[in-house]
């Protein structure tokens, strides 16, 4: 791992800067600007299990080299309607593992397994998992992985589309929701990649 100052430098990371690698409403993509905060603040594996899939505990997190969470979610204003092809919710997430192979584990044996083990259950609120297509990722520094989630309900259809990528022993998620269903790969990429600059820029020591 010495080898790579970037992986290095995320071993000097805690869970106290995970708040500043999030992105603020200044650094969202075109598309979202204008967008206000709804939600955010400190996720621990306790609250990913009681949001996460039937099943999910914060112990099998722990297990899996998890030591926490920040996350940040944006909403439209007041005065956007509802309607198709809307976005309903943009959002970035900065969890710590203990070791960069935890992450690579991770996106691959739960974030990416969980969903496509899921296709056809209910995941509450009368919500039910129609479709998971793993979408195509490129620019980022290390690995990536994204889904592209069709999920349904007593309103319709929404859809869900998700990037993981890995820097060091840090786990970047962007998610955009879509009313409707409408791929956001691209979205969801300027999302993700500016997520990850600003990841970098504060494991190298800038806030």
């Amino acid at each position: 791992m010495s080898s790579n100052p970037l992986w290095s430098a995320t071993y000097r990371v805690g869970e106290a800067d995970l708040e500043y690698m999030t992105l603020e409403a200044a650094d969202l993509p075109e598309a979202l600007r204008g967008y206000q905060l709804a939600r955010s603040g400190n996720l621990d594996n306790r609250e990913m299990a009681e949001n996460g899939f039937q099943g999910s505990t914060a112990d099998r997190f722990r297990n899996a080299g998890r030591i926490g969470g920040f996350m940040r979610e944006f909403v439209p204003t007041a005065d956007v309607a509802p309607a198709s092809g809307i976005d309903f919710v943009g959002a970035t997430v900065v969890h710590l593992f203990e070791n960069p192979d935890q992450v690579s584990g991770w996106m691959s044996n739960i974030f990416v397994k969980d969903f496509e083990d899921n296709v056809g259950e209910s995941v509450g609120s009368g919500q039910q998992i129609v479709a998971v297509n793993r979408i195509e990722t490129g620019g980022f520094y290390d690995e990536a992985v994204g889904l592209y989630v069709l999920q349904g309900g007593p309103a319709g259809l929404l859809s869900s589309t998700v990037i993981d990528f890995r820097v060091g022993r840090l786990l970047g998620v962007a998610f955009v929701g879509s009313i409707g269903e409408h791929d956001r790969t691209q979205l969801a990429t300027e999302l993700a990649l500016a997520l990850e600059k600003k990841m970098v820029q504060v494991a190298l020591g800038g806030r």
